[in-house]
């Protein structure tokens, strides 16, 4: 809770140390708006020395340029961020925040701006500072933020040493974001090249990249000679749900609510290894190999397969593109959303697969762990910014540490 007296506000959580109230201010007693000069349409090309930023590539790639020459002569007669200096969109994303870093670049006039203030505000306190406050718009139809109503906007603030601490604390936490979200980046990269460069493409029999020891093409197939149809009932077991993003998993871990209707009575078994693909969704990868035993909705098609399978790598080579091509091919339906793969079309379908089981175990377990590494760190970062907002700025630890303590738990 936070205790009001008057215009002050006391945090609920603190750093230690720190007892005074807060004050509560508007943006405006601690300076003005400021804004680049205003750049015209023919001033600018598609190439050129200097990237010009728009509200629709604020924070992205830009598609318009300005010289360098006219860069340099803005820059020194109006006004033009240092680095560091947070610039805030006005309009389209609006309160949308970006740390200018200091690099050569120029910026929509009335559409970014940033506020030029004194020595109180602390800029590394600003950047969670804006995040809370609710912005005064304006306009009918298009929305947009005045310089007045950023003026406008009331804040609370403490002193300039719990303003620098409490900046830095929520900058290492930005960094911890930044290196989980890199990290899960680029393993998403590292999968999709490698699904591409382990499975055989254009009807070769070899991939482009195989483990040690193994040197034999791969064998043709065809998926009825290697799964057979199980249609065995029961109601009694967990349910399990397929989706194309998240593949097989407990329906009761999902945000959505179950409703399997009034009885489950006619739901199929799966068994742990069982190949489960749903048969309207199945052109756009809802397949997967369960690593669980439950039971899925009749509309789902299990899959069982024979002594020569290792499930977990078809798990990755039923999802492959050219696979998802053939599907919808064979599809019954007059259009996508009716589109019904059933068993008999999808055993006709022709693939190419290791003779090896060993083979098969090294290909399938490598993409489990690489899962396994996204998932982690996909957890930390989405996790960590979670908690962040949990935070907020007025719960900050009793102790220095004590915020650390509590965001560690987190990455756990």
């Amino acid at each position: 809770m936070v205790e009001q007296h008057g215009k002050t506000l006391v945090p609920q959580i603190r750093f230690a140390g720190f007892t005074d109230p807060w004050e509560q201010r508007k943006l405006g007693e601690f300076g003005s708006v400021a804004m680049c000069k205003r750049i015209y349409k023919e001033q600018t090309s598609e190439q050129g020395d200097v990237p010009f930023f728009k509200i629709g590539t604020f924070g992205a790639n830009p598609d318009a340029f300005i010289s360098n020459e006219l860069f340099e002569d803005f820059k020194c007669i109006y006004p033009y961020p240092t680095p560091g200096t947070l610039l805030i969109s006005a309009a389209g994303s609006i309160g949308r925040v970006v740390e200018y870093q200091g690099e050569k670049a120029y910026f929509q006039d009335s559409n970014i701006v940033w506020l030029e203030h004194d020595h109180r505000l602390n800029d590394a306190f600003l950047k969670p500072l804006y995040s809370r406050i609710e912005w005064g718009l304006e306009g009918s139809t298009i929305k947009r933020l005045y310089n007045k109503d950023l003026l406008s906007a009331e804040v609370t603030v403490p002193g300039s040493r719990e303003q620098k601490g409490i900046g830095q604390f929520f900058a290492k936490l930005d960094n911890l974001i930044t290196l989980h979200q890199r990290k899960y980046d680029k393993l998403c990269v590292l999968k999709k090249s490698m699904l591409d460069k382990m499975f055989p493409k254009g009807g070769s029999l070899y991939p482009e990249i195989r483990f040690a020891g193994f040197t034999d093409p791969w064998e043709q197939r065809k998926l009825g000679e290697l799964f057979e149809e199980s249609d065995e009932r029961a109601s009694d077991r967990e349910i399990l749900s397929v989706s194309v993003a998240n593949g097989i998993y407990p329906a009761s871990e999902s945000d959505r609510e179950t409703n399997p209707g009034a009885s489950l009575a006619n739901y199929k078994i799966v068994h742990f290894g069982d190949v489960v693909y749903n048969s309207m969704r199945m052109w756009q990868g809802a397949v997967d190999a369960s690593r669980y035993d439950g039971i899925v909705s009749p509309a789902y098609v299990v899959a069982r397969p024979n002594s020569e399978v290792y499930a977990r790598f078809f798990a990755r080579l039923l999802r492959q593109p050219m696979l998802l091509k053939q599907y919808q091919q064979v599809s019954q339906g007059n259009s996508k959303d009716t589109q019904v793969l059933k068993f008999d079309d999808f055993a006709s379908i022709g693939i190419s697969m290791p003779a090896s089981e060993n083979e098969q175990c090294q290909i399938g377990a490598f993409f489990d762990r690489l899962d396994s590494l996204i998932t982690l760190h996909q957890r930390k970062y989405c996790g960590v910014a979670s908690w962040m907002l949990g935070v907020a700025l007025v719960r900050l630890g009793s102790e220095s540490d004590g915020a650390f303590g509590e965001m560690k738990h987190v990455l756990r």
